[in-house]
């Protein structure tokens, strides 16, 4: 699981799940006046179908989409995807604390005026209301996809399987001589330029100067580059089959090893290569 992952969206339906669940210990009837005094009033937990339809619902609602979120590859329990199935279950939620706000009473008014909403029902219905809406909205408003923690800088990017900057075999680095010291400026064989020897270097420099173009082509003109996305992105499978096999996520770093036309050719933390075919807004790490 990736907390990086989460999306502004997810931290809304994290809010109001904690609102809902602390709702539940509000009391769900009001009542005025002297006939109310001494009279303990009911909170969501000593109504068994209220608390499982409402609160309980739109938490264990609010759960699924969070874990969903996280995790590397889609989860399916019977064909269901597990986020899809969250945003249901806050629905019915919300639907459920409609219905109890309007009839707070239920089977317990007798013809006469029962007893009024109480804090926690209003409460309830606020927070999953909000929690449907976040739920629902997510995958389509922008502003909620965007990543809920950032993406911290990599320290030292690296191309695929190079060596760290200024390490040996690093493409940048000046390298040196075996046994040389450092600093010390060398000429091939690792020994000391004097006058001499540099005057006689002079000859053959304008034909190293000729090949050293020659050295870029021969190491390919794509460069391995760390990545992160701005929204969730899937990864398609080489082979080009239309099913994705992975979702890129927003507060990771993925590494793109090859360019395909307008695509990328990216790999996953996991080892697992694919071909990301929407690249734009994405930040170069």
């Amino acid at each position: 699981m990736n907390i990086r992952s989460l999306t502004r969206g997810d931290g809304v339906v994290i809010v109001a799940a904690v609102l809902l669940f602390v709702a539940s210990f509000l009391s769900t009837w009001s009542c005025d006046g002297s006939a109310c005094a001494g009279v303990e009033l009911p909170m969501a937990w000593d109504n068994g179908a209220l608390v499982m339809g409402v609160y309980l619902a739109g938490v264990i609602g609010a759960a699924l989409i969070v874990v969903a979120r996280m995790l590397p590859n889609p989860l399916k329990v019977a064909g269901i995807d597990l986020g899809q199935a969250g945003i249901v279950i806050s629905v019915f939620a919300a639907w459920s604390a409609l219905g109890a706000i309007f009839d707070p009473g239920g089977s317990l008014d007798s013809g006469s005026a029962g007893p009024d909403a109480g804090a926690g029902l209003i409460l309830g219905l606020i927070a999953a209301l909000i929690l449907a809406g976040a739920a629902v909205a997510t995958p389509l408003v922008p502003a909620l996809k965007g990543a809920l923690i950032g993406a911290p800088k990599p320290q030292t990017p690296q191309p695929y399987g190079g060596q760290p900057q200024g390490g040996y075999g690093y493409p940048g680095a000046q390298q040196q001589p075996y046994g040389a010291q450092p600093g010390q400026p060398q000429s091939y064989g690792g020994q000391p330029f004097d006058a001499q020897q540099a005057h006689a270097q002079q000859a053959p420099q304008p034909q190293q100067q000729a090949q050293q173009p020659q050295a870029p082509s021969q190491g390919g003109e794509f460069a391995p580059f760390w990545f992160a996305v701005p929204v969730a992105r899937p990864l398609y499978g080489e082979d080009g089959a239309p099913t994705p096999i992975a979702e890129l996520a927003p507060g990771n770093w993925y590494l793109a090893v090859e360019q395909r036309g307008a695509a990328l050719i990216a790999q996953t933390q996991e080892g697992r290569r694919g071909v990301l075919q929407d690249t734009t807004g994405i930040q170069r790490g």
